[in-house]
């Protein structure tokens, strides 16, 4: 027959204890409407799983050196990037320090003194006398003690939960913050080449127009055309020279936000001269369920919705009475001598319970308010998957329609680049005037930048589609640094 010995019993109690009951709704994702496919996903690749997002390093897909070199310095020095992870750290410090509401909390206490009593006095019948003078006396105690109050109502655990919500969702931010400023410095790189192929194209021209003041100036000089000609073919090649002045302003304005995006002063980034832009990688369009998974934004919504979903259970356990338990153990004497004797041996134990009985409506309030933020927060997911949404179709259906006008404006550089030649022969032949010659140059020049334009945009477009399928971050990776960093 086995005997239940009262370590057993307290071991059995001290389980149920721990145990105990999580008071408050558990979390469930509220379901979103998720359509089965993008409205302007004809004429895409549709991603497989083996392709269903870009990979590691997306920007290399550009095959620009100067991308290729910058992007990977985001992640460390951007001062947003570096924010947002102290935030995270101090998300994880927060958990760690929640978690230790589970456990006893154990002290040790000892104390010491050294005193001399005063004289006392001697009764012997009708008469008292003095005493001889009092002596030295060492006293001392040395304890230890242990105070804990049981997470009877899941009080403490709810809060692990929300805590911990609140981590990956900090995780989630810097994930975010880390693919919004790679975007931004994806964009100010385009912006930043497109820049120098506007100048390249600029310089032609002035070139060109150069040409034309020779050849209108020689024929000027010769009487054959009128001065206003040479004045409109100077007024032409000074409104071009000024055009390309301008863009060294937009240049050296991309250059140094290049510089803050990698965490540098401008004045230590020195960008050179491109002759070539970045090209155009094909991005293939995911199914749209895959946004709920690899947007770091949607996943900062979702965890923020647990974490509130989490508080309403906090605020419920105060509803609930609270038990405290202590004890203590340890040895008192004085004198000091023979301190740890069993004869000297002291112990408590004690419990502690109380349960709040009016409030004026405290607790009510508090666990309202709690799950009308937790409406809030589905109503913020659900609108950041919608948007999501919206950003996907919004790049699909501009890469589509840009792809077709580029094609267009292909075919009306070459027109407007022959046109413009013919023009200028007949000018020097006699058979126009020099406004009609004039007129079919700067209509090159307007093609060829609307061109070079579309290209930009096209290229600025799929940035924002890779950025909007959420790069190479998925919701796998949440907690997986707040893991590693608890197992070390």
């Amino acid at each position: 027959m086995n005997m239940i010995t009262p370590r057993t019993t307290l071991a059995a109690t001290l389980s149920l204890l721990l145990a105990g009951c999580m008071v408050g709704p558990d979390y469930q994702r509220p379901k979103v409407a998720v359509p089965a496919q993008y409205k302007e996903l004809p004429g895409w690749t549709v991603a497989v799983p083996s392709a269903a997002a870009p990979k590691a390093d997306w920007w290399t897909g550009f095959n620009d050196p100067l991308l290729n070199q910058l992007e990977p310095m985001v992640s460390v020095s951007n001062q947003t990037v570096r924010q947002d992870y102290a935030n995270y750290q101090e998300a994880l410090a927060e958990v760690q320090q929640a978690r230790s509401g589970l456990f006893p909390t154990i002290g040790v206490s000892g104390s010491g003194t050294r005193e001399r009593s005063g004289s006392g006095s001697l009764s012997t019948g009708t008469s008292t006398t003095s005493s001889a003078r009092g002596g030295v006396i060492n006293a001392g105690s040395l304890e230890g003690n242990v105070s804990w109050a049981p997470d009877l109502w899941g009080k403490v655990r709810r809060t692990i939960e929300e805590n911990k919500a609140t981590a990956q969702a900090s995780e989630a931010t810097l994930a975010n913050a880390t693919l919004a400023e790679q975007t931004a410095l994806a964009t100010a790189v385009i912006e930043l080449r497109v820049a120098d192929a506007n100048i390249d194209l600029l310089q032609k021209t002035v070139d060109a127009y150069k040409e034309s003041l020779r050849v209108v100036g020689n024929q000027g000089a010769a009487g054959t055309t009128p001065p206003s000609d040479v004045i409109s073919a100077r007024t032409q090649l000074e409104n071009a020279q000024s055009s390309l002045l301008a863009l060294g302003v937009t240049r050296a304005q991309y250059a140094h936000a290049i510089a803050v995006l990698v965490g540098k002063n401008p004045e230590d980034l020195d960008i050179p001269h491109s002759t070539s832009l970045p090209a155009l990688p094909l991005v293939p369009a995911a199914v749209p369920s895959t946004l709920l998974q690899r947007r770091p934004d949607i996943a900062v919504a979702e965890r923020q919705m647990a974490s509130e979903n989490a508080a309403i259970g906090v605020a419920v356990a105060a509803y609930y009475p609270s038990l405290s338990l202590s004890g203590a153990d340890g040895f008192s004497q004085s004198p000091l001598a023979g301190l740890l004797h069993a004869a000297n041996h002291i112990w408590s134990l004690g419990a502690d319970v109380s349960e709040t009985v009016f409030d004026g409506g405290e607790r009510h309030a508090e666990v309202a308010a709690a799950k009308a933020a937790y409406e809030a927060s589905v109503a913020n997911y659900r609108g950041t998957v919608l948007t999501a949404f919206q950003n996907v179709e919004d790049d699909l259906s501009g890469l589509r329609i840009l792809a077709q006008q580029g094609d267009v404006l292909d075919s009306a550089v070459s027109d407007a680049s022959r046109g413009a030649e013919i023009a200028f022969n007949e000018y020097e032949a006699g058979t126009v005037d020099y406004t009609t010659a004039a007129t079919a140059q700067t209509t090159k020049l307007s093609t060829q930048q609307n061109a070079l334009n579309v290209q930009q945009q096209r290229l600025l477009d799929t940035v924002s589609l890779i950025g909007d399928m959420g790069g190479d971050w998925s919701a796998s990776q949440l907690d997986a640094q707040g893991k590693a960093s608890a197992q070390r």
